[in-house]
């Protein structure tokens, strides 16, 4: 399938989406270094995002009326209680993105279950209802994963980078009702502006990228993406995008997305739930998915 007829007659699709990693990526970091546990300055970097840049993303979206998802590590859910129940109680969708900011890739079966069931009871316990989309931490999973997820009443994962439209995920061979929204390291606000201290990941370059220069990589996606007629996800840290000189690069995306009449903005339930119906698998797939 060459191109993806929308609903209601947009053009393309995109997903604003939001990893609240907190400080759980900095911990991870912090302990392959020597007293590593003691490093509360990088902590604070990820601890900016729910404690002072989700109300500014919010604050934004708001001013667009626009939904977005918001992956959440369980781990970021039990510290900062009070900022998913915000990001819920403002109609927001709640994603699930592993527990500590672990890879799953490495990862017993026993251990990713685990992993899942532990922060799915976090996210109930906090908003009344578990997460049905996923974003692989740290930006793999074990090839098992899926099937995990599907098994535990998963809709979508958004998580690969192999294409720019919706997919069902194969699970064992089979095509499933797993949807997949994938992204791209293009989309990714990490990438381009966040301060490595450690390590210097690329190694020898810039540290933090021109502003200007992302936000027209950013727009210059969208823009290509609409003109094909395919979906765009953005990947964007709230300790990162939610800075008061980054966030302007959201508001030029929110406000370009609005304007355009035949963009359709949508969470990520929302694109599976509509894939799902508008691309129904096979009835013989159906019937052995039943079984």
């Amino acid at each position: 399938m060459n191109n993806i007829k929308w609903p209601e007659g947009y053009k393309s699709a995109v997903m604003f989406s939001f990893d609240v990693d907190g400080d759980t990526t900095w911990e991870n970091g912090n302990r392959g270094l020597p007293n590593g546990d003691k490093y509360i300055k990088s902590l604070s970097v990820g601890q900016y995002g729910p404690k002072r840049a989700v109300d500014m993303i919010l604050d934004k979206l708001d001013t667009y009326s626009v939904k977005g998802t918001f992956f959440i590590p369980g781990l970021t859910a039990e510290r900062y209680p009070d900022m998913v129940k915000k990001i819920y109680i403002a109609g927001h969708e709640i994603g699930h993105h592993g527990y500590a900011h672990e890879r799953f890739a490495g990862k017993s079966t026993e251990e990713q279950i685990e992993i899942i069931e532990k922060s799915q009871k976090i996210y109930e316990d906090l908003v009344g209802k578990k997460a049905i989309g996923f974003r692989t931490p740290s930006g793999d999973w074990a090839v098992e994963t899926p099937g995990l997820l599907y098994e535990r009443g998963f809709s979508y994962s958004s998580s690969m980078r192999g294409d720019d439209r919706p997919y069902r995920t194969i699970i064992d061979g089979e095509e499933t009702d797993f949807i997949e929204i994938p992204t791209k390291w293009e989309l990714d606000d990490y990438v381009a502006m966040a301060y490595n201290m450690y390590p210097a990941e690329p190694a020898g370059l810039d540290r933090i990228s021109c502003y200007r220069n992302v936000s027209d990589n950013f727009m210059r996606e969208l823009e290509g993406s609409h003109r094909f007629g395919l979906c765009i996800s953005f990947m964007m840290h709230p300790q990162v995008i939610g800075s008061p000189g980054r966030i302007q690069i959201l508001d030029k995306l929110l406000k370009t997305a609005t304007e355009t009449d035949d963009m359709w903005i949508a969470t990520g339930h929302e694109i599976a739930d509509w894939y799902r119906k508008a691309y129904p698998l096979s009835r013989e797939k159906q019937e052995s998915e039943k079984r």
